[in-house]
């Protein structure tokens, strides 16, 4: 049974190097993948499918459901690892219903937990502005990456909160105790 903890969080909240830190330091055990790597691997192919997912990355705004959802489901049962931790998914209450029914249905992965990085708009901003990792890293396309991470998100720690699956961590703080306190909540529930 694989075991999946997905990692929700502002965009330079940090999510994706705190997991990738994780599966670092617990490589025989645990996988992560990012699923905005996931997606810019993708692109970097050149495919078609590539060049449609860059359309809509480079405004900021979500990839169609059908393509995350394919992706997302992919690299779990792809995944050679029973502990896999995703960040940056979902990102829609239709990315998280999706999700659930998928998971409703199958019977070799099972949902942990949704932990949830918390940071300011003010320090997620900050963090974005100042890797410039590539063309979407400007103050425009950060607000409307912002604006589409906040929309849903009150729906989504309802869904999860409901069912008791969500975990909220402090993001601002070092990354050494975010990762510490992140580790040891992931390995406390396997």
């Amino acid at each position: 049974m694989k075991r999946l903890f997905l990692i929700i969080g502002a965009p330079g909240s940090g999510k994706t190097t705190d997991a990738s830190l994780i599966a670092e330091k617990n490589s025989e055990s645990i996988a992560h993948y990012s699923t905005g790597e996931l997606l810019r691997d993708e692109v970097a192919k050149g495919s078609e499918l590539g060049k449609t997912i860059d359309a809509f990355v480079s405004a900021g705004n979500l990839v169609p459901l059908d393509i995350v959802i394919n992706t997302i489901v992919g690299a779990i049962k792809n995944s050679p690892k029973d502990v896999i931790l995703i960040d940056g998914f979902p990102r829609s209450d239709e990315q998280m219903k999706a999700l659930d029914a998928i998971l409703a249905k199958e019977t070799t992965v099972k949902l942990v937990n949704v932990i949830e990085v918390e940071v300011s708009e003010q320090v997620a901003c900050d963090r974005v502005l100042g890797r410039a990792r590539g063309a979407d890293d400007n103050v425009q396309v950060f607000q409307n990456r912002m604006k589409v991470y906040t929309e849903p998100l009150a729906g989504i720690q309802a869904f999860y909160g409901a069912k008791n699956l969500l975990h909220t961590i402090n993001g601002e703080r070092t990354i050494e105790e975010i990762v510490n306190e992140m580790e040891s909540f992931v390995k406390s529930r396997i």
